[in-house]
């Protein structure tokens, strides 16, 4: 009997820091259109004229800060996930492991997975959260190529997992190796998004007309803020941390018109207010990258230095955690 394939699906890296593949990387990226959700031609310019030209040789140099003697951490950690993963499935089973963007490619190992005929493809984006510009976009291609097969599989998808019991405790056990009471604030930040994607899950009104920021239901059970604040109820609940004592925020912004409040400035505030040493979680990535590792991890420790800070301490994100390995093994199984 064919075997049911698991397959993995995460953002995407450069195949390496040279500024001319941080181009192509950025080139593929930026202009999906779920990603840039502008018209066609305006999104063309925008992308290929302007942010990319000026913005690859800097992201260059950043990534080269980031990359390891064995690659892209977000590469060797999806690598460690499929084989622990593998491992745990067993011989019923086959995970692969593919990126949005870049290499190894969606493209690539689905023709790979064909070849294999499987009687169930499952796939499972490596975003707790859905956003139309990660998990939709991610399925959306993994669909786009399926639909032409001329023998198309069982097919299953993950959309999110925000508020899985294994993907809590895996995180609730990372924070537990440091002693929140040690710090003086606990920062949950997330990756952003601009506000028109969290608007768009809904037929009409705004994600600011709804009480996104207190409870998860069924009208706004897609909507990437709602979920956010969901799992950091969770977090702080299995954590013990009081509400006074933590914030909500949202990193890597383009401009103003993103989910507020922002992670920098709320880091750069609390050093102001006299803060010395804060903790951020980034529960939005399953896998430390770049977002985590320079973002939080260099970028904000300069900032929080500037405004009178002392110690920012990022907690390393799941990577190939042994609770996180079950969760995902307890996903595949149940489908």
């Amino acid at each position: 009997m064919s075997k049911t394939t698991v397959l993995l699906v995460n953002l995407g890296t450069p195949d390496s820091p040279s500024v001319t593949h941080v181009r192509s990387y950025l080139s593929q990226f930026l202009n999906d259109p779920r990603v840039i959700d502008i018209p066609w031609l305006l999104r063309k310019i925008l992308v290929n004229l302007i942010i990319v030209p000026f913005r690859a040789p800097k992201s260059a140099k950043i990534y080269k800060d980031l990359w390891t003697p064995d690659g892209s951490p977000i590469i060797t950690h999806g690598n460690k996930v499929k084989h622990l993963l593998q491992e745990k499935l067993g011989a019923d089973y086959t995970v692969e492991l593919a990126m949005r963007y870049k290499n190894p490619s969606v493209p690539s190992v689905l023709e790979r997975i064909q070849k294999s005929n499987p009687s169930k493809i499952i796939t499972i984006p490596l975003f707790p959260h859905y956003a139309s510009a990660s998990t939709g976009s991610a399925i959306e291609e993994v669909m786009d190529i399926i639909r032409k097969w001329w023998v198309i599989p069982e097919l299953s998808f993950v959309s999110q997992y925000w508020d899985h019991p294994g993907f809590i405790n895996a995180f609730i056990q990372r924070g537990m190796e440091h002693n929140w009471k040690d710090y003086d604030h606990v920062i949950f930040s997330y990756h952003g998004l601009p506000e028109r994607h969290v608007d768009k899950v809904y037929d009409d009104g705004l994600c600011n007309d709804r009480d996104c920021l207190h409870e998860v239901n069924d009208e706004n059970q897609y909507c990437y803020k709602a979920t956010c604040y969901g799992t950091t109820r969770l977090l702080a609940e299995g954590l013990g941390i009081p509400e006074e004592h933590y914030t909500v925020s949202f990193q890597s912004r383009l401009d103003e018109k993103w989910i507020h409040p922002f992670s920098d400035e709320v880091v750069a505030q609390k050093g102001k207010e006299g803060a010395k040493k804060l903790l951020i979680f980034s529960p939005a990535f399953v896998a430390d990258c770049l977002e985590t590792t320079i973002e939080i991890g260099e970028e904000y420790q300069e900032i929080f230095e500037e405004n009178g800070g002392e110690k920012v301490q990022l907690v390393e994100s799941l990577n190939d955690h042994p609770i996180w390995i079950e969760a995902l093994e307890e996903m595949a199984r149940t489908r």
